[in-house]
């Protein structure tokens, strides 16, 4: 009997394991294929020697445009996609688990609005990229701020006091955003704003990647070392104290960790929605509900996501279709595919 009891676990873990490293390596050749998709289209073994030709000294059998289009335009873009999708998957299983809310998302806080209102003021004022980039996570994290000020004003610090400051920051911000559409110019600067907050990688380049991508990984890997504490966090506050845990320090922490990730994702690309929200539930059917698994499945699973989202957004038109739009039509009916499939534990 002892021993088919721990057989089990090591045998559940096992699974677990071979179901993320299955993601990881469909993710690797999704990137690949990626970066020879599109209307300049280059073949799945030039793209794989064009990315590694540095490396090993492969023979050129490309010409200047075929290498100019993987390593400078495709490149960027797919590893942009890659952190994104992880910080978007990652900030939601995170928040879900803190707040013991399946419904939460990475934006509960005020960020993507934030982000989007901080983004209109620099189009209104005609920055370029960087200007309206910078703008976002400013204001971004000027929402965070007001929304995590307002339960010390009222000397109430519980999760439900935060998810509420939290939407009245979002009403707030959206409001905000509201006036600015109104005023803009409707012939150039409100077709800017609209889909910005669309969201799209087309203004991706490599300046964009140094300035976010340090913030995403840094954030995202002291919440993956974090990941058996989000377990502690996910029962109640008498529990976790009880285990030797400072919960108001811990929650802080990675409070913050995660809305620095999900601001420098909006920065990089504009809102998009669902990844943050269907990513977590999809990944808890692989591999259960154990953080320490959950975490670094979304991950994984959050990365090819919205690798495939982009991918499909710069290859079913001629026009590069707004992300958030694809993401839609794929993660509302997942999520009403997963609320059928949990019908049972969500009460």
């Amino acid at each position: 009997m002892n021993d088919a009891q721990q057989t089990e676990p090591r045998g559940h873990f096992m699974r677990q394991r071979v179901g993320i490293a299955i993601l990881i390596v469909l993710t690797l050749l999704v990137a690949f294929v990626a970066l020879g998709v599109g209307r300049y289209p280059v073949s799945f073994t030039q793209a794989i020697s064009i990315l590694f030709t540095n490396l090993f000294h492969i023979p050129s059998s490309w010409n200047t445009v075929m290498e100019n289009t993987v390593m400078n335009l495709r490149l960027p873009r797919v590893l942009a996609a890659l952190l994104i999708g992880a910080a978007l998957a990652e900030s939601g299983a995170v928040y879900q688990g803190i707040f013991r809310n399946p419904m939460v998302s990475p934006d509960l806080l005020g960020v993507s609005s934030g982000a989007c209102v901080g983004a209109a003021v620099g189009i209104l004022l005609g920055w370029g990229s960087v200007g309206i980039q910078i703008a976002a996570f400013a204001v971004a994290i000027v929402a965070v701020a007001l929304a995590v000020s307002i339960p010390r004003l009222f000397k109430n610090n519980s999760i439900l006091m935060l998810v509420l400051a939290g939407v009245v920051v979002c009403g707030f911000m959206t409001s905000i955003l509201g006036f600015l559409k109104f005023i803009a110019d409707p012939n150039g600067q409100l077709a800017d704003i609209v889909f910005w907050t669309m969201g799209s990688l087309n203004t991706i380049d490599n300046s964009s990647l140094a300035r976010y991508a340090p913030i995403i990984i840094i954030c995202g890997t002291i919440l993956f070392l974090l990941r058996w504490r989000i377990n502690v966090l996910s029962l109640s506050d008498e529990q976790a104290y009880y285990l030797g845990t400072n919960v108001t320090v811990l929650r802080i922490l990675i409070i913050i960790c995660a809305t620095l990730m999900t601001a420098s994702a909006v920065c990089m690309s504009g809102t998009i929605g669902w990844v943050g929200l269907v990513v977590p539930h999809m990944s808890r059917l692989i591999v259960g509900s154990d953080n320490r698994f959950v975490i670094p499945t979304s991950i994984v699973f959050g990365a090819l996501f919205m690798l495939l989202a982009d991918t499909l957004a710069r290859t079913l038109s001629e026009m590069s279709i707004p992300i958030s739009i694809i993401t839609g039509l794929v993660g509302a009916p997942l999520f009403i595919i997963l609320l059928a499939l949990r019908r049972k534990t969500l009460r």
